[in-house]
């Protein structure tokens, strides 16, 4: 099995390439710039004409959790580039091989695409929109075989928050690991039904101020 995986440097994609890879799976690991569609479909382009993949897993993200009025009209591009316009780019891209050999696609949203949060209306927006799209997207391919599912985790201990002004409780309940994340998405990868929405919740909610 061989496909794409996006944000395999940290975080939770890191932590699915290395279950993946254990379990004997392929990774192709894409260089270009999220924000630079040109060198990205380029890029993707080039593998697909050697290249027959299984999956495609878009877990490459960022988060801006700010009074709207004040967040830089250039983040808010780099947001919507990085969160939802690469991962719908990169389905488009691929959907042709993902027919031929009938495999996935995985969509790893957030917990604030399923509610609404104070400060998280841009980054609601990104994830909702990928959320949604793999909804649809699904109902437009099913009938090829492709399985397309969005993962809807809630806070997450990864760097994620370096930059940001919290970060999860560090109490054991009060935040996912990336690693269960990733055995979620082994989990749909090799599931005979068609999983579409799967939400991962902490037991209990709790952040800490930076």
């Amino acid at each position: 099995m061989k496909g794409i995986v996006t944000g395999y440097s940290s975080g939770i994609g890191k932590a699915i390439c290395e279950k993946l890879e254990s379990c004997g799976y392929e990774i192709i690991k894409l260089q270009s710039r999220f924000e630079d569609t040109q060198n990205l479909e380029k890029e993707v382009k080039e593998i697909l004409k050697t290249t027959e993949i299984d999956f495609l897993i878009n877990c490459a993200g960022k988060g801006v959790f700010e009074p709207h009025e004040e967040i830089n009209p250039k983040k808010i591009e780099e947001l919507i580039a990085i969160n939802l316009t690469a991962p719908i780019l990169l389905a488009n891209l691929v959907l042709r091989s993902l027919k031929k050999t009938k495999g996935n696609i995985i969509n790893i949203a957030s917990i604030e695409a399923t509610r609404h949060s104070k400060f998280s209306a841009l980054y609601t927006a990104t994830k909702s929109g990928l959320r949604d799209f793999s909804l649809s997207l699904f109902e437009e391919v099913r009938k090829s075989g492709v399985k397309v599912t969005s993962i809807n985790p809630d806070m997450t201990m990864t760097p994620f928050f370096d930059e940001l002004k919290f970060k999860p409780s560090s109490k054991e309940e009060n935040h996912l690991l990336s690693s269960e994340v990733a055995d979620v998405v082994y989990e749909v990868l090799t599931s005979k039904i068609a999983i579409t929405d799967i939400t991962l919740r902490s037991q209990y909610f709790g952040i800490e101020k930076k």
